[in-house]
């Protein structure tokens, strides 16, 4: 199996800016940063690198949350991470990430906010008050890598600074 990438931690100067942003209640953000797991398979045949809550999350109904997961990855040229839920969140709580499929480039890792993957998840559950939550440490999506070609008259020459439609602007 060809290895194409590395996963690493953001600084905590950067999770603890994208952090407090979206959960600024957190009395003890260092804690959170401390217990960052790195993504992982869970099994040999597995596809996806699990990514795991920094901390306890809850998904309420009709309701969107950024997770800042304190990950970045280093992607070889020619490869791209899709981020996808975990297909249990999908399956019993209909959650879903807002953008339908993340896709970090290999460029992401070298921009402003350190490649700092964030995943907005939305719970569209049928019942009212459905909340599904998510332990800290617990898998609650996954990222699977994924080659890719270009057209014979590629001539692109733009340089990424920033995430989400950062390449449109």
């Amino acid at each position: 199996m060809e290895k194409i990438a590395k996963f690493e931690k953001v600084s905590f100067e950067q999770f603890e800016k994208d952090w407090l942003k979206n959960f600024p209640d957190t009395e003890d953000v260092k804690a959170v940063y401390d217990s960052i797991k790195l993504p992982k398979r869970a099994t040999t045949g597995s596809a996806g690198y699990d990514f795991y809550a920094p901390a306890d999350v809850t998904f309420v109904k009709d309701k969107s949350t950024l997770v800042p997961t304190g990950i970045r990855s280093k992607i070889d040229e020619g490869w791209v991470l899709s981020i996808y839920p975990r297909s249990g969140l999908g399956f019993k709580h209909r959650c879903r990430l807002d953008n339908t499929v993340g896709i970090i480039d290999s460029d992401y890792y070298n921009s402003s906010n350190e490649g700092h993957i964030m995943i907005k998840i939305s719970c569209d559950a049928h019942d009212e008050g459905h909340i599904a939550s998510v332990s800290a440490g617990d898998g609650f999506a996954q990222g699977i890598f994924t080659r890719f070609g270009i057209t014979v008259d590629d001539d692109t020459d733009g340089i990424r600074d920033g995430g989400f439609g950062s390449t449109t602007k």
